[in-house]
């Protein structure tokens, strides 16, 4: 089965390649608004799934790019182990080959890492219909690029993803969620201040306006979560949140159903992501902020043109870019010649798209 699908996204490819039309690389369409307009015909993953292999011992997964997200996290929970990336479904039918190509993360990004610095290997077909392997199923340095690392924020516009190699880690024996109502700036201080003493932070998130819920999530070994919920509350007056509660709290923010983003009417104004250095003060929007990561991650709604919004990210260290909107402007995504640390990189991502997809069918430019 797994051999014929192959051929047929190959005869697909070198079809599209002899026609000079674009492919548009799909699987359950969980994250079609993600980036710029869709343009292309769809060349669907859904049928290609399944775990390839699972190594519980050596933590790490090999999975087709069309099987469901939740099948994957179910087998891992059957041995207590996870993606602590926390990366968001967005559906309920959402695919791993959508997960690794979004690249997205969750709360947990600060603590544990990117959905980049997870993946091991990948199996890929180029824009020639060729399949290739890259990486393997251990961590190790890799001499040029590492080209499985590449897929991750891709969004389908170098290579089509066949299989995947991802390292996993065990579920936290302890979790606590602490809250406390604070001022945005004293929160943002404060989340900096723990994040940078030995206490077990896995996440954070505050939300309002100039006063606000801040939530500090807590995991790790039972005693270090004991030790600081006892001294958050007693020296910080922070309130312990019910198990249950905390745990819909967390995957909401994930999954961005919170009471917060569902107050978000994109068909009115976008939905904007401020990447900015954790300790940069508040930024001047007016109305309602959530922040993520210790401050590194920050969400507003609200109607701006992209050299105002790309201004106010500029002078907090970062970038800015609209994630969700019903109005697609590719002048308002980010990119990389936003920021210079990255500007020099877009002639490199320009001579890898054109080695892995030298007739440009994947050049869809969802990837501003």
């Amino acid at each position: 089965m797994s051999d014929q699908l192959l051929k047929g996204f190959a005869e697909q490819i070198q079809g599209a390649v002899q026609a000079k039309q674009l492919l548009r690389i799909t699987g359950s369409g969980s994250k079609d608004w993600l980036g710029g307009e869709l343009k292309g015909t769809p060349l669907s993953t859904k049928d290609y799934q399944g775990v390839v292999t699972y190594q519980p011992d050596e933590l790490v997964i090999t999975v087709k790019a069309g099987t469901p997200i939740k099948e994957v996290e179910s087998i891992l929970a059957e041995k207590n182990q996870q993606f602590s990336f926390e990366s968001p479904h967005f559906g309920p039918h959402a695919t791993i080959g959508g997960m690794v190509c979004s690249g997205l993360a969750g709360p947990g990004r600060i603590s544990a890492g990117s959905l980049r610095d997870f993946v091991l290997g990948a199996k890929i077909m180029d824009g020639q219909g060729q399949v290739m392997n890259f990486g393997g199923t251990v961590m190790k340095n890799v001499a040029g690029y590492d080209v499985s690392r590449l897929m991750p924020g891709s969004l389908g516009t170098l290579a089509l993803l066949l299989d995947v190699s991802i390292k996993v880690l065990p579920k936290a024996v302890a979790t606590a969620t602490l809250q406390l109502e604070i001022e945005q700036e004293k929160a943002i201080h404060m989340m900096n201040l723990l994040a940078s003493q030995p206490w077990p932070i896995n996440a954070s998130c505050w939300q309002g306006e100039q006063n606000g819920i801040l939530h500090i999530r807590l995991s790790g070994a039972k005693a270090a979560v004991e030790s600081a919920t006892s001294s958050f509350k007693k020296n910080l007056g922070m309130q312990l949140l019910d198990p249950e509660e905390a745990k819909i709290f967390w995957a909401s923010l994930r999954e961005q159903q919170s009471d917060w983003f569902q107050s978000a009417n994109t068909n009115v104004s976008p939905l904007w992501r401020f990447a900015v250095a954790p300790t940069s003060k508040p930024l001047n929007l007016a109305g309602s902020t959530l922040i993520e990561w210790h401050g590194g991650q920050r969400w507003w709604q609200g109607k701006l043109d992209a050299t105002t919004a790309k201004a106010i990210a500029a002078e907090a260290d970062g970038h800015a870019s609209i994630f969700r909107s019903s109005l697609k402007d590719i002048s308002m995504l980010s990119s990389l010649n936003d920021n210079p640390l990255t500007k020099a990189l877009v002639p490199v991502q320009d001579r890898l798209q054109k080695a892995f997809d030298p007739h440009g069918i994947f050049a869809t430019g969802r990837l501003a």
